[in-house]
């Protein structure tokens, strides 16, 4: 619905309709002082004019200002001011106050085209301003789509290098201990004579072994091999059971059997958003139990953690929630589940009410994201 100031607009939109306006406010003028002053002796005629002469400089611009201007001179001297008993003679005020008009009429039609120039100055700034600020947003708006897809692609990469890692120490380092763990028994089954050699024997096979499980741990923990040879539900319950086992937190994961196996990329953002949940409640929370369920329905998976610890307080809610100081791990979890075009919420009810971590993410567009990836690495 247009408002009194668009109706206003469009009425003085055209040159015709500024000059009907100039036209009809001065007929308007001429006849209100003829009827407020029938004598025509007086100041009135004058004022009403001007009335109208600022009306057409104000709203209907130069051209319409000098014919509302020569139309009342016009309207003045035949009509309005009086007239001595010669037909065509007039006073010598009369002419001093005709004079008076126009030069009081010309200062103001001059005044409101000067107005008028710098109102327009004004208006082009206001628009080369305005085109510089949208353009000023479409760069800032590309500059972090471009930061959106480097994140992406940074983190891409670092989960190819774990992965590479992994696969080396499993397949190298993780051998040859094997290897001299074997040697180091043999070792000790020929040196049963001497105690002591025996003692050390044995003292370096267990540091051998050692070794070797936390290698093995390592090289899990930065890619567990379950992800890709089993799926995430097999990867999340060992890591779950082992963490559970390291820290002395009741980790207990709900995961349905029918889950299926989801694209390389949404397995490892869950697998690290659960993985980055349970270091935070084990480092920060002082919480002794941590849930982790795990659900899809309606073309969706939505991961959610939560614990029974200290929780979190407002201001640091607000800080979360506003992308403050935040630390790297909360950083990369948001930008994970961003990149695949989901939504992450980390809330608490309050101080000493725990916190929970809750992630939804689009299984079909991940799906797609992996038909993609491969069909890259086979072309």
């Amino acid at each position: 619905m247009p408002t009194v100031g668009t109706i206003w607009v469009r009425i003085f939109a055209t040159t015709p309709a500024r000059f009907a306006s100039a036209f009809l406010a001065t007929l308007i003028a001429l006849v209100a002082g003829r009827m407020l002053n029938p004598s025509a002796d007086g100041p009135m005629p004058y004022m009403a004019t001007f009335a109208a002469l600022a009306f057409s400089v104000w709203c209907c611009g130069t051209g319409a200002s000098i014919a509302t201007l020569a139309l009342s001179l016009l309207g003045l001297s035949l009509w309005l001011i009086p007239r001595t008993h010669l037909p065509s003679a007039m006073h010598t005020a009369d002419w001093s106050n005709l004079v008076i008009f126009l030069i009081v009429a010309v200062a103001m039609i001059a005044i409101g085209e000067a107005n008028r120039r710098e109102r327009q100055r004004l208006t082009n700034a206001a628009g080369e301003l305005e085109e510089k600020v949208l353009e000023r947003t479409g760069q800032l708006e590309r500059a972090n789509h471009d930061l959106r897809e480097l994140t992406a692609r940074l983190l891409n990469l670092q989960d190819e290098e774990r992965r590479r890692i992994a696969r080396e120490l499993h397949d190298n380092a993780g051998q040859a201990l094997s290897a001299l763990a074997m040697n180091l028994d043999g070792v000790t089954k020929d040196l049963e004579r001497l105690t002591k050699t025996t003692s050390m024997a044995v003292e370096s096979a267990s540091l051998v072994h050692q070794m070797s499980d936390d290698i093995r741990t390592m090289s899990y923990l930065l890619h567990p091999p379950l992800l890709d040879e089993t799926g995430l539900a097999p990867a999340l319950q060992w890591y779950v059971d082992g963490f559970a086992k390291r820290s002395k937190i009741a980790a207990e994961l709900e995961c349905p059997e029918d889950l299926g196996r989801l694209s390389r990329e949404l397995e490892t953002a869950i697998f690290r958003l659960v993985q980055e949940s349970l270091t935070n409640i084990h480092r920060h929370s002082g919480s002794v139990t941590a849930a982790i369920r795990i659900a899809r329905s309606d073309g969706f998976v939505q991961v959610e953690v939560r614990d029974t610890g200290k929780g979190i307080s407002p201001d640091q809610r607000a800080q979360v929630e506003s992308g403050g100081a935040v630390g790297v791990g909360i950083r990369g979890m948001r930008e994970r589940v961003r990149q695949l075009g989901g939504n992450l919420e980390i809330g608490s009810d309050g101080v000493g009410h725990g916190t929970r971590v809750v992630a939804r993410l689009p299984a079909t567009e991940a799906a797609r994201t992996e038909a993609q990836a491969r069909a890259a690495e086979t072309g």
